[in-house]
């Protein structure tokens, strides 16, 4: 039988597509190279889904590279397969765009209300300086925050998982049975989280659940089962104050 929210003690968050809304800072930063190249035919999602296949590629065949390194090869990438000319400066400039990614409007608030009920902690594909940039737009301190740079290699590879919950138990005492994994990607968590027991629940900000709006997260083509579905943050944090009244 599944549990309920409340009885877990540990939340485990992605946060790019989870809490920080990557897409629009994807798109956001990539419009210095679309303008430069006066392309009025490129539009979000054909850029969003351009930079999936492409980031996801890269993130296999260099697992050990610094995020920011691996944006600036992305960006090399999407500007060759999109037939845009691109700049040294362009591509550092992207790849140093992380920190501008700003964080969902619902993400602040509702960490405050989680954080009431259970500790935090962050498994991301970012390196520690671009995450210590983007934790600050989250209006709480996590309890732990283990990122790429730490294991070597990029979620969904299962070294990652194995590392967090590695820690959390050395670190912290947290078992598996603890934690309930919540992201937005199905890709890069539910996926890796489904092989290794966890408790899943699904961010679903890009309204997945009833369409193919894959945007810049990699394609499923077999969707995980998860424990529990919200739209955003703001939902989540709302069923569980209820809970705990």
């Amino acid at each position: 039988m599944a549990k309920a929210l409340a009885e877990f003690t540990t939340l485990t968050f992605d946060c790019y597509g989870t809490l920080i809304d990557w897409e629009s800072g994807i798109w956001d930063a990539l419009q210095p190279l679309i303008c430069a190249n006066q392309r009025d035919d490129i539009d979000r999602n054909t850029g969003l889904v351009t930079f999936a296949k492409i980031e996801n590629a890269q993130e296999t065949e260099t697992p050990g590279m610094l995020y920011p390194e691996l944006l600036m090869l992305v960006h090399q990438k999407i500007a060759r397969h999109l037939g845009l000319n691109t700049s040294d400066n362009l591509d550092q400039a992207f790849g140093n765009s992380v920190s501008h990614w700003p964080a969902f409007a619902d993400s602040a608030d509702a960490l405050r209300i989680l954080k009431k009920h259970f500790k935090l902690v962050i498994l991301s594909n970012i390196n520690r300086e671009g995450i210590a940039a983007s934790a600050n737009k989250l209006g709480v301190e996590f309890d732990a925050i283990y990122t790429a740079e730490d294991v070597g290699s990029y979620k969904p590879d299962p070294r990652n998982f194995e590392y967090m919950l590695g820690r959390l138990n050395t670190d912290h005492g947290i078992e598996p049975d603890q934690i309930l994994h919540t992201a937005q990607s199905l890709h890069h968590d539910h996926v890796p989280a489904t092989a290794f027991g966890l408790a899943k629940a699904w961010i679903d900000r890009q309204g997945l659940k009833n369409s193919e709006n894959w945007g810049a997260t990699a394609r499923v083509e077999q969707r995980p089962e998860v424990d529990f579905t919200f739209a955003t943050m703001g939902e989540m944090a709302r069923q569980v104050a209820s809970v705990a009244r």
